[in-house]
């Protein structure tokens, strides 16, 4: 729930709303510093509100002028508690969790869901380009086909590391190049005097905390 959404839809509900948040907030204005003008204010608009709600509801005086007038009744106090709250109770630390339940506002989240470490290897492909180029297209193994480009949750991109090498790298440290990147593709520029040449990467995740995941497989790709 956000601060947009906490007032019910229904002005019956409205009311029941206005009248449980006032009486529980007239007791605490000043530990809450809630001016008292304000609170009668907001008191003032409930009450005519109410007046104008009876009118509407009533059969013998329902009419398009009195439900308007109970539409415009609402509107000016909804307005105003939203600003009221927004001003002086959102953000206030006198409030408790509970006291925001007692008063029927969302209750802060404090916690962040946590960000796992990367567990899965990137999918990747390489494309030949002219100019001595190669781009590297990478996405989540297990994401559709249409989502091509997505990463999993919570990573906010890749590490590549690479080099150009006259023989297939028998370790990790031998790939002595390493980028970043956090949005699929990434494209690399070789000197035209490197074509014909063999480009070798493998690819890892990481999180937004730094975390990073395994290597992938190295792949290799000639250089156009």
């Amino acid at each position: 729930m956000n601060y947009r959404d906490y007032l019910p839809r229904p002005d019956r509900l409205f009311l029941a709303w206005v009248i449980n948040f006032l009486k529980y907030l007239m007791g605490r204005l000043e530990q809450f510093n809630f001016p008292q003008a304000l609170f009668q204010q907001l008191d003032e608009e409930k009450n005519v509100f109410a007046q104008k709600l009876e009118v509407a509801e009533e059969p013998t005086t329902h009419t398009k002028v009195t439900v308007q007038e109970k539409n415009d009744a609402r509107k000016a106090l909804e307005k105003d508690l939203r600003q009221a709250v927004a001003e002086y109770l959102t953000h206030n630390h006198l409030l408790t969790d509970g006291d925001r339940q007692l008063l029927g506002l969302p209750v802060h989240k404090t916690t962040r869901t946590p960000v796992p470490p990367p567990t899965d290897k990137p999918d990747f492909t390489i494309e030949p380009l002219g100019g001595s180029r190669l781009t590297i297209h990478f996405h989540a193994h297990d994401e559709e086909r249409e989502r091509a480009n997505a990463k999993p949750f919570g990573v906010r991109g890749v590490e590549i590391i690479w080099a150009v090498l006259e023989a297939p790298p028998t370790s990790y440290n031998e790939l002595a190049h390493s980028v970043f990147d956090t949005r699929s593709p990434y494209t690399f520029q070789f000197d035209l005097s490197d074509a014909g040449k063999h480009f070798y990467c493998c690819l890892r995740w990481e999180n937004t905390t730094g975390q990073k995941g395994p290597w992938s497989e190295i792949q290799s790709a000639i250089i156009p």
